[in-house]
Parts: C-alpha cells; structure tokens; sequence
C-alpha cells in the first residue's frame, strides 16, 4: 500500500511515524513534508498543501491508494472530494463537513440543532455591530475569527477596554483576513481535548489529551497552535468519554447525515470541562496539533485499517483501538519572537543526542548546508512515554533539553497538574484513557 500524507508540520510527522507502525508496511510519501520527515516517509516539497489540484495531481501521478491530509485548510478546500471524484481514496471530511471548522458560526448553528451544550454567542458582521454589542456585553468575553486562523484567532478580552482594542485587530488591521467575529461567553474549567474517529454513523473516540495553547507558563500571553500536551487527560473522569460522544460528537454526526453531509474522518471536540457541566469552545475536522504527537504514539491498534474504515459508512461499528497504559507528555520548542513572528535559519544542535530518551516530531524544520535550521514558529515536539505522567514529562524535559537553537522557547509546566495529582492519589494509572480504580 502506497499512502500520501498531505501536510509538512508536527502533526503530519507524528501520522507518517503511526502509518509506519502498520502491519501492512506502506510506502509513505509527504506532500510537503519537512526536514524531519524526509527521514521516515518520501518528501514532496513541491506540493503546496493548500493547493488542492497539486495533492491530486500528485497522487494520480504516484498511483497512491490513500491520502490521509492533516491541516484543515485543504480540508475546508474540499481537497477529498477532488480527491474521491478522481477515484483515489481520502481520509477526512467532505468540504461541507469540513466547515465545522471552517466557521466558527457554522458550527454554532449545528450545535443548536442538535441540541449540544456550548457557550452563548453573538456573530459580529462589523465594526459597527462590534462596537455596539461590546458596550453590553458581560466580562470577560471572548472574540473569535469566524473563520480558520490557524489557532491563534481567539482574544480574551478581560474588560471592554481590552475587547474594543480586540475589535480594531479584527476588523481594522484584518489580522485574520476578512472575516465575521463570534462574540462568546467566557467559559471557566479544564480545557480536554477528545479526537474520535467518524465513519459517518458511528464515533470511535481516541484517548483523551490535554492541550496547552498560551505561550507561557502558567497559561500566560498570547495564544498559538499549542505549545504542549499530555495523554491522558486527568480532567477526563470515569465513564466521561461515552457521556461526551453521546453528548456531543453523536448529536453532530447525526445532524450532519441529517443535512445530507455526513461526516467521515476525526472530528475533534475542544472542551471545557466544569464541576457542574461539559460545554464546546470549538470543533476541528482532522487531527489536532500538538494533541496528536502525544495520542498517537499510545496507540497499538492499525491506524492504516482506521482511516480506511472511517472512510466506509458504518465502517467503524464495533471497533475499539487498542491503547498503551503508558502516558504521553509532548513539548513544543518554539523559534524566538513566537506567535507574533518566528525566527528561521538558526542551527539546531542535539537531535539525535534527544532522539535516545524520546520521540522527535520535527514541525518547522529545513535543511540548509547539511545542517537542520529552524523554518517556523513552532520548530520541534518531543514526546516521551512513561509509566506514570512524572516519569513521562520527566523523559520529554531531560530530552529537550539537549535540544538547542538561538532563542528556543518552551513552557516548563506541561504535565504538571498531572503529576501533583497523581502525587496527591488524585489521579490512579489510567489506560485506554479511563481510570483503573
């Protein structure tokens, strides 16, 4: 079996190593791929992943027989049915069914259909209505592109002063292109992130993760596309996986049938999780980036015979993956100036020495003289495995830190509430992402 995976960053790094785990062994290409996975899978660099007649010439060219694409962007492009009207087969959502994330106010309209709890909201067409609905708005409020930001679109906004400055980056400088804005309530909880596989009818849900998207510790600073994760999530309590797939993702993928597009790939619940209740901040359409670096890699069951089972309707009934008990912790090496800008061309020393304790996902890498430079905001993940979330962040911290390039940013408090619970016997080994009590 030949398969393209179509993407060059993190998450597309982390799908071709899972691929690779196959009993079937494929042929793995990448479209563009990057530096770090030119070591595991063909690179195409010149595909552009955005472009949608490029990933189909260049599957037809190379007589793949799966494309699995990681970003949303070809995504909401609708690259799958290009893909499936020249009869090569495709991982992931239609272009219908992609606007779950393609916009934010989309999604609102299915979730009330389907009856699936989430923030109130109001969607903002400009400056105007902006500026008028703030004035009564209560805080702090939250202000999201509507459309894809690439995880970086959402500003809370503590008072007004801050949301009518919020408003200008919006709608004056166009930060996020021309788009509508979701006003929304502010949510207080966890964050827990659930990926599950859809084959249209049925949810398979995959280990649950937490994501980390400020720059800081401590959850300061700006947001970006995660600077961290861990799997599993300690916030994800007994028996609250089956109540969110029945809560959320199943309501979803019946309304979406329902409206004649059905959903087939990951589907992707951003959640915040209270003592009182489950609530949506988001969906996404395919796999997320960092959660997948740190979910993956605890998976044992085929992930070759997943997708092409999600690609069937009713495909996936019955099925239950396979997952390691151990714990996940993945860390994000930013460049410097990140999320704001990044720094590219900085030398990156200690690969290999890394490579011995953990996992290396490479994300915004090039090749440059022999040498492996920086290329992006978010350069490197490291992802250890462990017994327990200690000795698992224990393993990705000692690896990151021979890891080196002028200005590297990384937050040193991934995983932490994990291991003070666990020290705390808050939180007993899990497996298959549920507590063993």
């Amino acid at each position: 079996m030949k398969i393209l995976v179509v993407g060059g960053g993190g998450r597309e790094h982390a799908m071709v190593r899972a691929l690779a785990r196959s009993h079937q062994s494929p042929e793995l290409l990448c479209a563009p791929g990057n530096a770090g996975i030119a070591a595991d899978a063909e690179c195409l660099p010149e595909v552009n992943a955005g472009n949608v007649e490029a990933i189909v010439a260049a599957a037809r060219e190379r007589a793949v027989d799966l494309v699995a694409v990681g970003p949303e962007a070809p995504l909401v492009a609708g690259v799958v049915d290009a893909l499936e009207e020249a009869g090569i087969a495709a991982f992931g959502p239609s272009g219908a069914a992609a606007e779950l994330e393609g916009s934010k106010a989309f999604a609102k309209r299915v979730m009330a259909e389907a009856g699936v709890p989430t923030a109130s909201h109001v969607l903002l067409r400009n400056r105007e209505e902006a500026l008028e609905h703030i004035a009564s708005a209560s805080y702090p409020a939250v202000l999201k592109a509507d459309g894809l930001a690439a995880g970086k679109g959402v500003i809370i906004c503590p008072s007004e002063a801050e949301a009518r400055e919020a408003i200008e980056v919006f709608f004056g400088e166009r930060r996020f292109g021309d788009t509508t804005v979701v006003l929304e309530e502010f949510l207080e909880g966890e964050e827990l992130s659930l990926l599950a596989l859809c084959d249209g009818e049925n949810v398979v849900p995959l280990a649950p993760a937490q994501d980390y998207k400020r720059i800081f510790d401590g959850d300061e600073g700006p947001n970006t596309g995660g600077m961290g994760s861990y799997s599993p999530a300690i916030d994800c309590e007994p028996g609250m996986i089956d109540e969110i797939v029945d809560k959320v993702h199943q309501p979803v993928l019946t309304e979406m049938a329902r409206r004649g597009t059905p959903f087939h790939g990951v589907l992707y619940a951003g959640l915040m999780v209270s003592p009182h209740d489950i609530k949506v901040l988001e969906f996404n359409v395919r796999f997320g980036d960092p959660e997948t670096q740190a979910v993956l890699p605890r998976l044992r069951s085929d992930l070759v015979n997943l997708c092409l089972a999600a690609r069937e309707p009713g495909g996936l009934a019955g099925v239950e993956p396979d997952w390691s008990a151990d714990w996940a912790v993945t860390l994000v090496l930013a460049s410097a100036g990140y999320p704001e800008s990044s720094s590219k061309g900085d030398v990156i020393h200690g690969l290999d020495a890394a490579a011995e304790l953990a996992e290396v996902t490479h994300a915004g890498t090039a090749e440059r003289d022999g040498e492996i430079v920086t290329a992006g905001g978010r350069v490197l993940n490291v992802t250890a495995l462990g017994r327990t979330a200690a000795i698992a962040r224990d393993r990705a911290s000692d690896a990151a830190g021979r890891i080196s390039f002028d200005g590297v940013q990384i937050r040193t408090d991934i995983a932490a509430r994990a291991v003070e619970a666990a020290g705390k016997n808050l939180a007993p080994e899990m497996a298959n992402g549920h507590r063993e009590l």
